[in-house]
């Protein structure tokens, strides 16, 4: 049991460091009415561990105030990242599925920040199309290139259940 804690611990603190570190070293395309946030390919690690929830999350909470957003905007941003994790470990089973609450909830919350925060008097419907256009290329064509990459390795880096689950549902995930 202590293991576990250990391990999941370490987990998330270093996707929350991999997290702030894609985030800022990409910052001209991680902040704005435009963004594409590499960072958020990340959002597919739940379907690997639920230690990516919180990494995510704090990951987000950290890059969001280094990258010198609004109060506002770390917090709601920080939720929509944490929320969209959440949403992927439950999908975990569905390779397809699985991006997606990533992108739901950053397209319906950052446009309301960014207009209501920061002020930008895009319409808010166009905002919703420009985030969710960053988050589909993020989530989905980064975040299934992750996905591919660190199937195979799965077990060995995360060593969950889920792991192993992924793989045996590998029809729903990636063809054998």
């Amino acid at each position: 049991m202590k293991n576990f804690k250990v391990s999941f611990i370490t987990q998330a603190a270093a996707i929350a460091a991999v997290y702030t570190v894609l985030t800022l070293v990409f910052a001209p395309i991680s902040y704005g009415e435009v963004q594409v946030r590499i960072a958020e390919a990340l959002t597919i690690l739940p379907a690997f561990t639920p230690a990516a929830i919180p990494g995510l999350f704090i990951g987000c909470l950290i890059a969001n105030t280094l990258g010198g957003s609004i109060l506002l905007d770390v917090f709601f941003g920080s939720i929509a990242t944490l929320l969209g994790a959440a949403g992927t470990w439950m999908l975990r089973k569905n390779r397809w599925l699985a991006p997606l609450p990533p992108i739901v909830s950053n397209t319906i919350i950052v446009p309301l920040v960014l207009r209501f925060g920061y002020g930008v008097p895009l319409p808010l419907p166009l905002l919703m199309v420009f985030i969710a256009i960053g988050e589909i290329i993020s989530c989905y064509l980064l975040g299934e290139l992750v996905l591919t990459v660190l199937l195979p390795y799965a077990g060995m880096l995360f060593g969950t259940e889920d792991s192993a689950e992924i793989k045996k549902n590998s029809g729903n995930l990636v063809q054998k």
